[in-house]
């Protein structure tokens, strides 16, 4: 059996409560993820909100100190908590805690949020432990030993996998163990494959892509090879312009016209404001010129072009053009991916 002394306990109406939770090694990162044998589970971390607390999160995640760590208590429909003990060799050891850190009570314990134990009647008693709300704690866990400090939230479908965790079986290991979660378990002795780890790993919010004259190139659609696309991007004027056009090995027939859409159509041309990674252009078109002669040209606008990128060699022309009922998505990529450096220079500047 697990033994252990010196626990960090919370009781559903008591004043103890422990923790772990898995953020970024960064002060940049915004998000971590917490990986379970039966799910990840990322959080968004709260810095405006509690910003010592999570910086004390994330020097247990930089150091290394909750490697092995697992969650070692489970109340049904209250908390899951871990970041105080790990399991290696056999055997389990606590954390190796830093200096207790302020506490930054300010949000409420409502189910999804993730908090920071602490010892009982000591506000700033927190070290490594973490739990996360399974329910809306907060007429309990506001409203003593100071407030629990909320630094964190779990986003996406992670409370699915919290939710998971606080199902499964739980056994008295002894100690600090006695709300203990097991996976498999049926016998006298709890073994490394019974424990539900816990991994922390960064997940740092990356700048959006923006669009930029990097992107000044010829482009293809690779699903067709038929359908062809020049970009120009004016930053300093703030628009993108698109010409996209076909092509095939054939004249059209003699009959054909050049209307929009019709066989003898070739090109299409767009142009809009640049918004970030993308453009919503506006598709227009021009009959009654005749190449090198003067004569009066008439535009008129048949519909929006959305173009956007995901990098510097990708991007998707989104197409709805009113006129002739037409909607559509085309997948563009570079001709010359080679062609990519001065884009990648400018998205990283």
């Amino acid at each position: 059996m697990i033994l252990i002394s010196n626990s960090h306990r919370l009781q559903p109406h008591r004043f103890l409560l422990s923790l772990l939770l898995m953020a970024p090694l960064m002060v940049q990162a915004k998000t971590a993820v917490i990986s379970t044998p039966l799910g990840d589970i990322e959080i968004e971390l709260l810095e405006n909100d509690a910003p010592k607390t999570v910086a004390n999160f994330l020097s247990y995640v930089e150091d290394n100190r909750y490697e092995n760590a697992f969650i070692h208590r489970s109340v049904d429909g209250f908390i899951i908590q871990g970041g105080g003990y790990s399991f290696s060799d056999e055997t389990t050891s606590e954390v190796n805690t830093f200096d207790p850190v302020e506490n930054e009570y300010k949000i409420s314990n409502t189910r999804g949020t993730v908090a920071m134990a602490k010892l009982g009647n000591d506000p700033d008693s927190a070290t490594s432990q973490w739990f996360i709300n399974l329910g809306d704690n907060s007429g309990n866990l506001d409203n003593q030993n100071g407030g629990f400090t909320v630094f964190a939230r779990v986003i996406g479908d992670g409370m699915e996998v919290a939710d998971a965790i606080n199902q499964l079986r739980v056994v008295n290991g002894g100690g600090p163990f006695t709300d203990l979660p097991v996976i498999n378990f049926s016998g006298d002795t709890i073994k490394e494959e019974h424990l539900v780890f816990t991994a922390v790993s960064e997940k740092t919010e990356l700048p959006p892509f923006q669009m930029n004259p990097g992107l000044n190139d010829a482009w293809f659609n690779p699903d067709t090879d038929g359908q062809g696309f020049f970009v120009t991007v004016f930053p300093e004027l703030g628009i993108a312009l698109l010409a996209w056009f076909t092509y095939d090995t054939e004249l059209p027939p003699q009959d054909a016209s050049a209307n929009l859409g019709d066989p003898g159509h070739r090109w299409l041309t767009a142009v809009g404001p640049i918004d970030g990674n993308q453009a919503v252009l506006e598709i227009e078109s021009a009959s009654g010129g005749l190449f090198d002669q003067a004569a009066e040209v008439e535009r008129k606008i048949d519909g929006t072009i959305t173009l956007s990128f995901d990098g510097c060699n990708s991007g998707t022309v989104d197409y709805d053009i009113s006129s002739i009922d037409r909607q559509g998505s085309v997948p563009i990529e570079r001709v010359a991916a080679d062609n990519a450096a001065l884009c990648e220079v400018l998205s990283s500047e």
